[in-house]
């Protein structure tokens, strides 16, 4: 690929120059380029080998299937990218190096102005502030940039860590869900987020770039 065909390429889909930066961070949507790097950090390990923390099993997935899956999932969110449904799964780079991905996700934006969201970090990026930040990151990004009324994520109980970013962020407890990554139903913890309760505390800055040619394809009007 040639530079002129970047240039082209970025200005049909400026999502590929969006970028979130934290006091630590670079939230960013990965190119085909980023994908291996990215996917070598979720290879080298995200969670224990008898601890499933995603709605769907897709980490313990054998290899071939693994990766093609990975590259799939990435690939198939672009293709059905509408502003009426979306999801930007965002790589998290720390001094330039993938450590994980940062999601979120919507239906019917304009009219709903609700957002969901996910994520994960490799195991050795763990434990050090990456999960706060990057949530925080994005949260910043859907309520003060996208205009969003409401955020909301859910973990499996024993998933403490996760549920401890939320409540330390400020979400509220919304009741009990259930998910079943492995055939077998588990309880989850629903959490909320509302733009009043986000405005109620002050938040670490972020800094957005590229944000106003993407305005469009979130549903918002510029």
């Amino acid at each position: 690929m040639t530079a002129d065909d970047r240039v082209a390429l970025t200005s049909a889909w400026p999502l590929f120059r969006l970028r979130i930066r934290s006091e630590r961070l670079v939230l960013r949507l990965p190119g085909d380029d980023d994908l291996e790097r990215l996917m070598a950090v979720a290879q080298a390990g995200i969670h224990l080998p008898d601890v499933m923390p995603f709605g769907i099993a897709w980490s313990t997935v054998p290899s071939p299937a693994w990766e093609r899956g990975f590259l799939q999932h990435h690939w198939g969110l672009r293709a059905r990218w509408t502003p009426d449904a979306w999801q930007l799964n965002l790589m998290i780079e720390l001094d330039g190096a993938p450590i994980g991905s940062q999601s979120i996700h919507a239906e019917r934006f304009s009219v709903l102005r609700s957002v969901d969201s996910g994520s994960w970090l490799g195991r050795e990026f763990q434990g050090k502030g990456y999960g706060r930040e990057m949530r925080a990151a994005v949260l910043a990004f859907a309520f003060d940039a996208l205009g969003a009324r409401l955020a909301t994520t859910e973990a499996f109980l024993d998933n403490l860590a996760s549920a401890g970013v939320s409540r330390s962020l400020g979400y509220e407890e919304n009741g009990r869900g259930s998910l079943a990554p492995e055939g077998v139903a588990r309880e989850t913890q629903r959490f909320r987020m509302t733009e009043e309760r986000w405005r109620s505390r002050p938040r670490p800055p972020i800094v957005i770039d590229g944000l106003d040619p993407c305005l469009s394809m979130f549903g918002v009007e510029a």
